[in-house]
């Protein structure tokens, strides 16, 4: 593999036989937002008119259920202790990783995608078009998604943990770009009006910014510039968070 970023080394890495309490607990809200995501209309719902019956009873669902599988150690980082030690050992993949990552690839691609498509339209024709999108192609997109999580053909979600060492940087920088870029997003569009000046200049600078952030995260999530997108190169032990 040619790589000219920066690198991490296995046997560099310090190792922790138990996951200490607050590191289980901090990575408790991180499978909340995923898993409260799912419902896509629903979470624009959230975002175009505010918190809704849904949105509470949603979340109080999301809470129990993730509450419940943090305390028997079923979601990644919450476990008593790191399940990857070795990044190349070639070690079952458990199926609570895989359901979790599967989620977590579909809260970062079906939302980064469908909001790119909207700004493209909105440049394009002047009429955003969001509504319509997630009312009608977000659970086309999720359905994707989820079965190419299924078929083990998403970064971190295959049978074995063998890759883990390039794998894992392809999730974060993912989620590095995507996170940045949607809040950009969603200041833009608190601070700029729907349809602006003349030609709709508004829109095309929420959509010029969008790409631009996600190119620039991407390209500085390729070259590990950014937490945990750094490939980790053959040695000794790991811990994979």
């Amino acid at each position: 593999m040619n790589y000219s970023g920066k690198v991490e080394f296995a046997h560099e890495r310090k190792i922790r036989e138990r996951n200490k309490g607050y590191y289980r607990v901090l990575h408790w809200p991180i499978w909340i937002w995923v898993f409260f995501l799912a419902p896509g209309p629903m979470t624009f719902s959230l975002f175009a008119h505010g918190f809704s019956a849904g949105n509470l009873t949603w979340l109080i669902v999301v809470l129990a259920g993730t509450g419940i599988a943090g305390l028997y150690g079923q979601m990644p980082g919450v476990e008593p202790r790191p399940y990857i030690l070795r990044f190349d050992e070639d070690k079952p993949n458990p199926l609570y990783r895989r359901i979790c990552y599967t989620f977590a690839w579909n809260a970062v691609l079906n939302f980064a995608l469908l909001n790119l498509v909207g700004l493209v339209l909105a440049a394009i024709t002047g009429v955003w078009y969001m509504q319509q999108l997630y009312q009608y192609a977000y659970l086309p997109l999720c359905v994707t998604i989820l079965l190419l999580g299924a078929l083990g053909k998403l970064p971190r979600v295959g049978q074995s943990t063998k890759g883990e060492g390039t794998e894992r940087r392809y999730f974060y920088g993912s989620v590095w770009a995507a996170t940045v870029a949607q809040t950009v997003l969603l200041l833009m569009w608190k601070l700029l009006p729907m349809t602006s000046l003349t030609k709709h200049q508004g829109d095309y600078i929420k959509l010029a910014v969008y790409v631009l952030v996600l190119a620039l995260m991407g390209l500085a999530a390729n070259r590990g510039l950014l937490l945990r997108t750094r490939p980790i190169l053959p040695g000794e032990s790991m811990v994979a968070d």
